[in-house]
């Protein structure tokens, strides 16, 4: 329930984000809202699909799935078949304008391969090096792709969940540790050694140095939901939208939330996202099932990473990234990965305690 009705919050934010920007660029103000509809259709039957296939099918079919992610993720680098915009490949072209991005097909199973790793192939007598070779091909060879688009937005969340995963089931705690201490200097060359990485994260130090160009996104995002104040000014009467905030109906559709709806519409939002979230941990505390345990709490952390991330985005928490709200945002394949998500996420409840 909590997931359909932040599909339905997303839908009207989608119309009254997008009709200015719709009608100017495409002579069409409707033209995100037919296509996000659309998109909601397809989420919801996703979602209901998924919540009545057998979860543990999945360890039957995790490595025709990796094949077709590695496919997908490389796909975007064939001349021909992907498709390039602002200097990243992430997209492939779709019949009828849609697009697919792999890298949310990769964000989607990443708690599959992680719950994988630390169950099936850990149960089975192989040598310790195999395993090492599976978590290369499964995990490391992914991200490495990823990076390559580049999407380094993607990679985080990915082993955001890889992490709370072996945190609550797998490595100790000091192996945890050591490798987050370790991964500093990777963290700091990938972020402070590329250009429009470290500007980033400067606007976010300090966005008013350059209000005009880096900073320019976090201080129209503060200004809208500052304008919003406690009720909002009335849906459909933001002004920020109003070619002010870039990406109004995507990555910064949660200014317009507080600027339309003001504080409590927000509050609203935060509930919503934090009964799902309980909700999954819960599915997660009371399966009996390994696999089903790990899927489960995966899948959560997934739904509420993306979230949380890209809050912080919004509010100047956290540098500027281009994580899509999830429910919210306009987009398809973000919405049809989360919605797939919740749907294996009430498979597990479904059978939860049985074997």
């Amino acid at each position: 329930m909590c997931a359909c009705t932040l599909m339905g919050i997303g839908l009207v934010l989608v119309y009254s984000a997008s009709f200015i920007f719709a009608s100017e660029n495409y002579g069409d103000g409707l033209y995100f809202f037919k296509r996000q509809t659309f998109f909601v259709l397809a989420a919801l039957f996703c979602m209901i699909s998924a919540s009545y296939f057998p979860y543990r099918f999945l360890r039957n079919l995790f490595w025709p799935l990796m094949f077709i992610l590695i496919g997908g993720l490389l796909a975007v680098f064939v001349p021909g078949i992907g498709h390039r915009v602002g200097g990243a490949s992430r997209w492939i072209p779709l019949p009828m304008g849609f697009h697919i991005e792999p890298s949310e097909i990769a964000k989607l199973l990443s708690p599959v391969i992680f719950s994988y790793l630390l169950t099936y192939e850990r149960e089975r007598s192989e040598p310790w090096y195999r395993f090492w070779i599976v978590a290369f091909v499964t995990v490391f060879l992914p991200v490495y792709i990823m990076m390559r688009q580049p999407d380094f937005g993607s990679s985080v969340i990915f082993f955001l969940v890889g992490f709370t995963l072996l945190f609550c089931f797998g490595i100790p705690w000091g192996y945890l540790i050591s490798a987050a201490i370790l991964s500093i200097p990777v963290l700091y060359i990938l972020v402070m050694r590329v250009g429009y990485r470290r500007q980033r994260v400067l606007a976010f130090l300090n966005p008013w140095a350059d209000p005009g160009n880096s900073g320019f996104q976090v201080i129209q995002s503060l200004l809208s939901i500052h304008a919003g104040g406690l009720w909002g000014t009335g849906l459909g009467k933001g002004q920020s939208k109003l070619f002010f905030l870039p990406e109004a109906h995507t990555d910064f559709i949660l200014a317009v939330l507080g600027e339309e709806t003001g504080f409590i519409g927000l509050m609203v939002v935060l509930l919503l996202f934090s009964w799902l979230i309980f909700r999954g941990l819960q599915v997660a505390v009371r399966c009996d099932d390994p696999f089903g345990k790990r899927l489960a709490l995966g899948m959560t952390s997934l739904i509420a990473y993306q979230a949380f991330v890209n809050m912080g985005v919004v509010t100047g928490l956290l540098p500027t990234k281009g994580l899509t709200m999830p429910f919210l945002s306009y987009g398809g394949s973000s919405l049809l990965a989360i919605s797939l998500a919740c749907g294996v996420l009430v498979s597990v409840h479904r059978r939860q305690g049985l074997q």
